[in-house]
């Protein structure tokens, strides 16, 4: 069981990595160590559709991202994320989304922001993000399939948090993996990460990349992020003039040592 657990792990992160150019059977065969179809197999169990199917969502939910996040045309967009030309795009990304490229462009606002979006005074400017340069770092995780909703993430949380970690300096993240589109209807894998392996239990491992981010700092409650994104997404991100990278955004969660009943989560964002 945990070597299946490691060969999937090991084929998301390369598709994850890989997802915008063709994918052979060759490069699946040596980095899962099973044959082609085994590895199929193995997907559509523990993920629940092919890895066709999974490449293909990745590439219309990147392209997602950029119509949102960048001015660029949506032939480029269509180009970038490695479909050969507009129709195909368009036709995937409708089969995905139920509205095309165009239709989503023409509604970015609406979608960005929610029906019910944040009043924000000039007063309540959001700061600049620090610049950040991660090392690659292995965490241990469980995962769950949401709508970003908090109270299951919460869940998950009270969950994970019922194994045992050692350390008293163990590191807690928040990775969403898929689609880190806040007030939308896309379905997301968010997971729920600690720096060291549990005593208890024997968690799945996986790797945060490292790189460039922009770090923003949420203070307070869980249940109230939505608001920071909301600020970030509906309005620094179209100044910055970053490009940003498909590769999943992560929180991190951290407990000052003067204030234990304060929560900070970092918000980065990965760039290019």
């Amino acid at each position: 069981m945990e070597d299946s657990l490691n060969c999937i792990d090991r084929v998301i992160h390369f598709i994850e990595k890989n997802f915008d150019h063709p994918i052979s059977v060759k490069e699946l065969e040596e980095i899962s160590h099973y044959s082609y179809r085994n590895i199929q197999r193995i997907f559509k169990y523990s993920c629940g559709e092919t890895i066709g199917a999974f490449q293909q969502r990745l590439k219309v939910e990147n392209a997602y991202k950029r119509i949102l996040y960048t001015q660029d045309s949506l032939t480029s967009i269509g180009i970038e994320v490695g479909f050969s030309n507009i129709s195909s795009f368009s036709k995937a990304f409708k089969q995905h989304f139920g509205i095309s490229p165009k239709e989503a462009k023409l509604n970015k606002d609406r979608i960005l922001c929610g029906p019910n979006p944040v009043s924000i005074s000039s007063s309540d400017l959001l700061p600049e993000p620090e610049i950040v340069y991660l090392q690659p770092l292995r965490v241990y995780y469980q995962s769950i399939k949401t709508y970003y909703n908090s109270e299951e993430i919460e869940t998950l949380w009270e969950r994970f948090m019922q194994n045992e970690f050692s350390s008293s300096d163990t590191a807690y993240f928040g990775v969403i993996a898929d689609e880190p589109l806040i007030s939308t209807e896309i379905n997301c894998r968010y997971d729920a990460c600690t720096s060291v392996q549990a005593q208890n239990k024997k968690l799945p491992s996986k790797l945060i990349l490292g790189g460039k981010y922009a770090r923003f700092i949420h203070t307070g409650s869980y249940e109230t992020i939505e608001e920071t994104y909301t600020q970030i997404y509906s309005r620094w991100i179209f100044n910055s003039h970053l490009e940003f990278s498909h590769t999943p955004i992560v929180e991190k969660y951290v407990t000052p040592e003067n204030d234990q009943t304060e929560q900070l989560t970092y918000i980065l964002l990965p760039l290019k």
